[in-house]
């Protein structure tokens, strides 16, 4: 990049390579998007039909030579995208990055720790590049949205999940008093985890209040569960009054590979380079 924020020249085969891997808007690039979202469904069809007895007794060896297949292919394009960016560290650390390696990284595990492939299944997150091949980038901002109100209410809700903790614990001694180790509380953190279930309105059953102030404080505990399960939805909700749509752009930035940006963006929101 130079001094004007301005990326470099690239060859023209690097260019060529930026162009087919990183943007929707060619007839290249959309191809090889689309054939890139098959692949990782086919990967992700053949881990789950892995984990089935039936089916891995009979087609075990040809799906584990389907997902090496697909690991190693999954493998050579993520090193493409980093030989086509200026900043591959920057791509490196961005979402579809870190997906894209976490997607990769369960087959090579395997080889040391046995059924972590199953953790392939990652793999799915890198659909999400189907808003951006399907021109949907508007639910890209959606996305973005919700992440931004969910950023935002974070001090809220931490501040909401203490007090809700603080109630559990103290609800959980009192229950752990009032029942005792006969009736199934048998200590403050199994009766906390009683607490928590009732709570959420779960209410698995396998432990319960059986004398009648333990009912009563169950009961209370449970209405007051309705509540507080709308608590963190209403102080989400309310910072999305807030967000301002803006229309997206599908280009990709030639030097980190980040998408997402506004559509009269001129330079990357990421590195600053001129788009």
């Amino acid at each position: 990049m130079d001094e004007s924020g301005n990326a470099r020249s690239m060859p023209p085969w690097r260019e060529r390579l930026h162009e087919v891997i990183f943007e929707a808007d060619t007839p290249s690039g959309k191809l090889f998007d689309v054939v890139l979202l098959w692949a990782i469904l086919a990967s992700v069809t053949a881990v789950c039909l892995e984990s089935v007895a039936a089916i891995r007794a009979r087609f075990g060896f040809q799906l584990w030579v389907i997902e090496w297949v697909f690991t190693i292919l999954f493998t050579i394009e993520y090193v493409l995208r980093l030989i086509c960016v200026y900043r591959p560290t920057h791509y490196a650390r961005s979402f579809f990055g870190i997906v894209d390696v976490a997607a990769i990284l369960p087959t090579y595990l395997s080889l040391l720790l046995p059924r972590t492939q199953s953790l392939i299944v990652i793999r799915a997150l890198r659909l999400l590049r189907v808003f951006r091949v399907l021109k949907l980038m508007h639910f890209v901002f959606e996305a973005r949205q919700l992440r931004e109100a969910v950023r935002a209410s974070a001090r809220k809700i931490i501040v909401f999940v203490g007090a809700v903790m603080t109630i559990v614990l103290i609800t959980g001694a009192m229950m752990y008093i009032i029942e005792g180790p006969t009736r199934g509380f048998s200590s403050i953190p199994r009766s906390m985890y009683w607490a928590i279930v009732t709570m959420t309105t779960v209410g698995y059953g396998d432990i319960a209040p059986q004398t009648v102030p333990g009912q009563v404080l169950a009961s209370i505990l449970m209405i007051c569960g309705y509540g507080i399960i709308a608590v963190p939805t209403g102080i989400v909700s309310a910072e999305f009054v807030y967000q301002r749509p803006r229309q997206i752009s599908t280009q990709a930035c030639r030097s980190c590979g980040a998408d997402g940006h506004d559509a009269d963006a001129r330079h990357c929101k990421y590195c600053g380079v001129a788009l």
